[in-house]
């Protein structure tokens, strides 16, 4: 089982940026997901253990990034020009099945941290 931890939500106006983080306590395949009120969780984001793959959803290409720090056993993702409608949970997660198409999570969650967007 690996543990993650997420920090880095808040509140921004539209347009403005944020940079999520998850420390995670092994080395895996990492996802962002997010929750929005009354709708169904969201594969976000994804990338792969030495970052070969990358993934992300049609609705975030140009506007996120994700990275990460493997001597921290850290993935970020960089949200740039937010949107009202990013407004969610986003929770990192172990994933699987990583490519430029799609990814799944593994089964192990973060506690979620809100983003909200909203002047």
């Amino acid at each position: 089982q690996v543990q993650l931890v997420e920090s880095g939500g808040g509140l921004v106006q539209p347009g403005g940026s944020l940079r999520l983080s998850c420390a995670a306590s092994g080395f895996t395949g990492i996802g962002w997901f997010r929750q929005a009120p009354g709708k169904e969780r969201e594969a976000v984001s994804c990338i792969s253990t030495r970052g070969v793959y990358i993934y992300h959803t049609v609705s975030v290409q140009g506007r996120f990034s994700i990275s990460r720090d493997n001597a921290k056993n850290t993935v970020y993702l960089q949200m740039n020009s937010l949107k009202p409608e990013d407004t969610a949970v986003y929770y990192c997660a172990t994933a699987g099945s990583i490519s430029a198409y799609g990814c799944y999570p593994l089964g192990d969650w973060g506690q979620g941290t809100q983003v909200t967007v909203s002047s």
